[in-house]
């Protein structure tokens, strides 16, 4: 048996693909063992058991760690990496095997979806330092944080992944998401806030506040198509107060990086992002990584060059 450190150990989300992952992964391990033939693997038995387990396996000796499914698991793993208090996260190498329905951190780095090309990925060892957002935000009273890797967003945003989530409505594909984004359009109400990023400051009832790493979200959506993963900034994108119609008729920019040029909708780069309810109004809620947090006040911070990942050679990647 190969030492834990030289080893690789998977954290298997099994409702990854509407239960796909749990259906093929005994076959997906086989071959995943004629190349790793030592390596381990867990399961995740509901919302947080990633995070958990991520940490379990560093404090076990591993310091190969494979999430296998879509950006929810991907965001839980990164986050039980982060917050693990055993050894500097930098001498952790983490990668996501994508397996799901939302894989938009996968877009950013091109990570291969063929099973074939990324072994080969993985075996070329090729590794990087991307960028990490840290949000703090108020839940049932209380402060928490939470650690991201994608997107974190404000305001409708916010709203939808709460009405997704409560409705355990299964996000099947970005035509589906779309659909969700329409039917929640006129259900939200927008709410007045105050956005401070560095010395800037912006009172509006904004539609949206994207804080961005990674430049994909919601199903290929591009909010932040500015976002640079380790540019040591974060990619602010928000939209003043704009009508429901026009969200519907600019909708074709919010897949092709052009959401900056509407003249209501501003792009900037940032450290520091903080968003204050304003006064007589209700809080603003946020998500990060499609995972609903809580609500304001909210502030994003950046820890640069943070998470240690596998992605493929620049000039391999398609």
């Amino acid at each position: 048996m190969a030492q834990a450190d030289n080893n690789w150990f998977f954290i298997v989300n099994p409702v990854a693909g509407n239960g796909a992952a749990a259906r093929r992964w005994p076959a997906l391990e086989r071959r995943l063992r004629q190349t790793w033939p030592d390596l381990e693997f867990a399961m995740t038995n509901g919302p947080g058991h990633a995070a958990q387990l991520a940490e379990e396996a560093v404090a076990r000796g591993f310091r190969r760690i494979i999430a296998v499914g879509g950006d929810g698991i991907n965001h839980e793993a990164a986050n039980g990496i982060l917050r693990q208090k055993h050894v500097p996260p930098a001498e952790i190498t983490y990668c996501l095997l994508p397996f799901g329905t939302g894989n938009d951190w996968r877009r950013t780095h091109r990570i291969p979806i063929e099973t074939e090309p990324w072994i080969a990925m993985v075996e070329a060892g090729h590794t990087t330092f991307q960028d990490v957002g840290l949000v703090s935000f108020f839940r049932d009273g209380r402060q928490d944080q939470r650690f991201f890797v994608n997107v974190a967003g404000l305001g409708y945003d916010g709203f939808v992944v709460r009405f997704v989530g409560a409705r355990r409505s299964p996000v099947l594909n970005r035509l589906y998401y779309l659909f969700m984004i329409f039917r929640c359009l006129f259900l939200y109400k927008l709410r007045k806030a105050r956005l401070t990023f560095d010395d800037r400051t912006v009172e509006d009832r904004f539609y949206t506040i994207n804080a961005g790493i990674g430049r994909y979200s919601g199903g290929g959506m591009q909010l932040v198509p500015h976002a640079v993963t380790d540019d040591g900034l974060l990619a602010l994108t928000y939209a003043e107060n704009v009508s429901k119609w026009t969200v519907v008729i600019n909708t074709w920019r919010f897949y092709n990086g052009s959401l900056g040029q509407h003249p209501r909708i501003h792009t900037h780069h940032c450290r520091e992002i903080r968003v204050e309810t304003a006064p007589g109004e209700m809080p603003t809620l946020v998500e990060a990584d499609g995972e609903f947090l809580g609500e304001t006040p909210v502030r994003i911070s950046l820890l640069p060059t943070a998470l240690k990942i596998i992605v493929p050679q620049k000039d391999n990647r398609s």
